[in-house]
């Protein structure tokens, strides 16, 4: 009669008036159990990727393979000069529901070539190389997500990126100092291993006997380098075309 009593009286609830608060606990608990774990996966998530990006240190000086001048060659050889040149790459998505251009630079190239001023189709280009794990962008937990997610430049078999000419199309007869000129670059991009038949447009500009500047890019896919970009919260549409860019300033070494 007693508990009857406090039932009646409210000071115990009834059975009814129970169940809804429990359930109503076990959800919030439940909530709050799975918010914990997504977070807790994020955190993790984001701290693999933060620390597999490594420091972006490279493992060495960059080099490219040496050009030979033979005796009586009448061309120039010229060195690309690192702390006046750049690689970049350049990649559109949508980031936070905005349209989104990211880059990645770094001066971490090298490269040689052979300079005929009197016959520019008999000049030669070498290997350009590129040490991929240098690149920067304007955020360091994607440069970082870059180094080691993407590009997994921080493994050594994919550090460098080298560019192969294999040949060089639509040289002019003849180059003058401070002028312009234009024509292409046939050769293998090998980037992550794999290897890529690409062509660049490149623009030249002798500055004098010994100092030349230009640019040159190309538009590849990531994909065909066997390349994958994972998925990051907040990020979409990203571009299959990266487009790939060098301004250099090359001097001379000798000739």
């Amino acid at each position: 009669m007693e508990q009857i009593e406090r039932i009646n009286s409210g000071v115990v609830p009834h059975e009814t008036q129970v169940g809804p608060r429990l359930v109503r606990a076990k959800v919030l608990r439940v909530a709050v159990i799975a918010v914990i774990v997504i977070v807790a996966l994020v955190a993790a998530g984001a701290g693999y990727i933060w620390f597999s990006g490594g420091n972006g240190q490279a493992s060495a000086a960059v080099t490219a393979p040496s050009l030979e001048l033979l005796p009586g060659d009448m061309r120039r050889l010229f060195s690309l000069e690192q702390t006046d040149s750049e690689a970049r790459f350049i990649i559109d998505e949508v980031l936070l529901g905005e349209p989104k251009t990211v880059v990645g630079v770094t001066d971490g190239i090298a490269g040689e070539m052979l300079i005929d001023f009197a016959n520019p189709a008999n000049s030669a280009l070498g290997v350009i190389r590129i040490n991929v794990r240098t690149l920067e962008t304007d955020n360091e937990f994607r440069t970082r997500a870059l180094r080691g997610q993407i590009l997994q430049a921080d493994r050594s078999e994919y550090e460098f990126a080298t560019f192969t000419p294999t040949e060089l199309v639509g040289l002019p007869e003849s180059a003058a100092i401070g002028e312009a000129f234009t024509f292409q670059v046939v050769g293998s991009l090998n980037v992550h291993g794999v290897s890529r038949d690409v062509t660049f447009d490149a623009t030249v500009i002798p500055m004098s006997e010994s100092q030349i500047e230009g640019t040159a890019s190309a538009v590849v896919l990531y994909r065909d380098f066997g390349i994958s970009i994972p998925e990051a919260p907040g990020v979409a549409d990203i571009s299959d075309d990266v487009r790939l860019e060098i301004d250099f300033t090359a001097g001379v070494v000798s000739g």
